[in-house]
């Protein structure tokens, strides 16, 4: 589903979030102007009910941020791994282009190769690296640090081990190095005896680890199985989610969750109920950053349609 259409479903819910906000605020307004013919007892506890169901909404398009920044720009995946692990070949096989240069010479790649490709419905923006290990070569070194600074700002990373070889010093520093990250160990070279297991003691058992051969192609579908899980809950269906798309609507939800944490925080204290108001209008404001709507007369609006004030 294309991004407007996204904005456009975000738009609907905040909108209709915002009419119930607004509607508790005349309530509260009315209540407080006419209380012989508005009560409030009972009300605190009412509030406080359809509020939770607000803070969980908000709270489940904030968590969706990441998926909707995804969504729109695409995985951005860091290929780690030592030099002649299968890194470049990994890459060209899922381009397939002879995108990188693939020699059995040790250090061929000294830059970062980008390259976007859709894995059956994923957007990954690759990054091939240099491989890591330590180098007196003063270029190679540069390639090297290039590629943990990559490292420490992907989404991402797809650390290659050539499994035909046991794990080094160097294998020690990069599992250091993604410690902590969303990744997915890949033991390349099956098709060889392997001499890394999937159940190596080295390797963490927080990452998904899948056995694979970039020159067979084999194993492609099981890595494709893992994304979805790690980023889509194992399935991809955008058109019928919610999501996210930018700093800015993140940033106006987060601000109308902490003011309707505050409600909540005024009921428990037992606040006058003024107090309530006050925070309700905060999140209202935030809410309508999202979908371009300013207050303008809509409390006005919504206590003479609703409560008759005036009439």
């Amino acid at each position: 589903s294309s991004v407007g259409q996204l904005r456009g479903s975000i738009g609907q819910k905040i909108k209709d979030l915002r009419a119930k906000i607004i509607y508790h605020i005349a309530y509260i307004e009315s209540a407080l102007d006419d209380p012989e013919h508005i009560s409030l007892d009972g009300y605190p506890q009412e509030l406080e009910k359809e509020n939770e169901a607000w803070i969980e909404m908000i709270e489940k398009l904030i968590r969706s941020a990441n998926d909707g920044r995804i969504m729109t720009e695409g995985i951005k995946t860091v290929i780690l791994g030592k030099p002649n692990a299968g890194k470049s070949s990994l890459l060209n096989k899922l381009c397939g282009t002879e995108k990188a240069i693939v020699t059995d010479i040790a250090g061929t790649t000294r830059d970062v190769l980008e390259q976007s490709i859709n894995l059956h419905g994923i957007t990954l923006n690759l990054m091939d690296t240099a491989g890591i290990r330590d180098t007196e070569d003063v270029v190679e070194k540069i390639g090297v640090d290039r590629a943990k600074e990559y490292a420490d700002k992907a989404d991402l990373i797809l650390y290659v081990i050539d499994a035909s070889r046991p794990l080094d010093e160097n294998d020690a520093e990069i599992l250091h190095l993604i410690k902590g990250k969303r990744a997915i160990i890949l033991l390349n070279k099956s098709d060889l005896d392997m001499q890394v297991k999937k159940d190596q003691e080295e390797l963490p058992e927080e990452f998904p680890v899948i056995e694979i051969s970039a020159k067979n192609v084999e194993g492609i579908g099981e890595l494709e199985d893992t994304l979805k899980e790690m980023f889509f809950q194992g399935e991809l269906t955008f058109n019928d989610e919610i999501y996210i798309t930018n700093v800015r609507q993140k940033t106006a939800l987060q601000d109308a969750y902490a003011a309707l944490e505050r409600v909540n925080d005024s009921i428990a204290a037992d606040m006058p109920e003024d107090f309530y108001s006050i925070d309700l209008m905060d999140a209202y404001e935030a809410l309508g950053k999202i979908t371009g709507e300013t207050i303008g007369e809509d409390l006005v609006n919504e206590i003479f349609s609703k409560f008759c004030m005036g009439k």
